[in-house]
């Protein structure tokens, strides 16, 4: 994706922080910005060799979190012009059902990218059914072998995990000096802190990752110029763990209650947004930050599939 930033943006330095001149990083905005540039891609590559590409989501059980996901994949997908197929199965389907929908879409032609909502119910091995993906069709990109490739040098992914690819987006598009910088990642799991770390290492940061058994996670903090928290846990990052300057991406979506909020709860990040205003050059707002970008870094990696399975430049 190219990484030119929009003219609201501008290179974001140490020297920027204040209170006043703290830039919010606009998801929303780069997100449009980003499924308008795949949609032109998608019409230039439908008129040039008619192929549309084809994004297959698989959801099992009735949980409604992970029905709102799907249902916005399929929106999105439809505002780009990526065809979208949808397998919906009950939760006590078999895992051996999961398997044979995904070995039919590993074997379609019209399909280039395959989905599986997480989580699957408790009875399923989520790591036996990842691993069914083909890895040219893995736009997720939990599979484990672009994980691991994505840890060494030198070799390239078939596909980045779509968060923590959207979180480095944010900064490229925001002119966000990575090279040679210090960066904290608070959280590792495996869908966003760890590759987030491996991302920022790719982009020759100097990594840290803070986690629930670090010492002194305020000091580690502390001394980043760059902080990605992806932990789930409201307001813990304060504005005294953020180094004057710091740029914030905050990836956290905590509902808290609000009785003033007509729904009894507001959303909030894992940083505390009003402390961090005050310190940050720069930050992500939540919700309208990370969130928008997730599902455009998919329909953007169900399109370079496509492109890279039929040899499209």
């Amino acid at each position: 994706m190219a990484r030119s930033a929009s003219s609201s943006s501008s290179v974001i330095t140490a020297a920027m922080a204040s209170e006043a001149s703290v830039k919010v990083i606009d998801g929303k905005k780069v997100a449009k910005d980003i499924r308008d540039e795949i949609n032109a891609e998608i019409s230039r590559m439908k008129d040039s060799i008619g192929v549309v590409p084809g994004l297959a989501v698989i959801l099992v059980g009735e949980r409604k979190d992970s029905a709102t996901y799907v249902r916005n994949k399929k929106k999105a997908c439809e505002t780009v012009g990526i065809k979208s197929y949808e397998v919906c199965l009950p939760e006590n389907s078999t895992e051996e059902e999961v398997l044979k929908y995904i070995s039919d879409f590993n074997d379609d032609p019209m399909v280039h990218g395959i989905l599986v909502q997480l989580p699957l119910p408790s009875h399923m091995d989520e790591q036996n059914i990842l691993n069914a993906v083909c890895i040219e069709k893995d736009v997720d990109g939990f599979h484990p072998l672009n994980i691991g490739r994505l840890a060494m040098r030198g070799r390239e992914t078939s596909f980045v995990p779509c968060t923590p690819k959207g979180c480095i987006e944010l900064l490229h598009r925001y002119n966000v000096e990575i090279k040679g910088k210090r960066a904290v990642v608070i959280g590792r799991s495996n869908i966003v802190g760890t590759p987030a770390a491996l991302l920022l290492q790719r982009e020759d940061a100097t990594v840290s990752i803070v986690h629930s058994r670090t010492r002194n996670p305020e000091e580690i903090t502390r001394q980043a110029d760059i902080i990605i928290s992806a932990v789930g846990q409201p307001n813990m990052v304060r504005g005294s763990w953020i180094k004057p300057g710091a740029v914030i991406i905050d990836v956290g979506i905590n509902p808290v209650e609000d009785a003033t909020n007509p729904r009894g709860y507001r959303l909030v990040g894992d940083v505390c947004y009003e402390e961090a205003c005050k310190v940050a050059s720069a930050i992500t707002p939540v919700p309208g930050g990370v969130g928008p970008m997730t599902i455009a870094m998919l329909l953007s990696n169900t399109l370079l599939s496509a492109k890279r399975i039929h040899n499209f430049k």
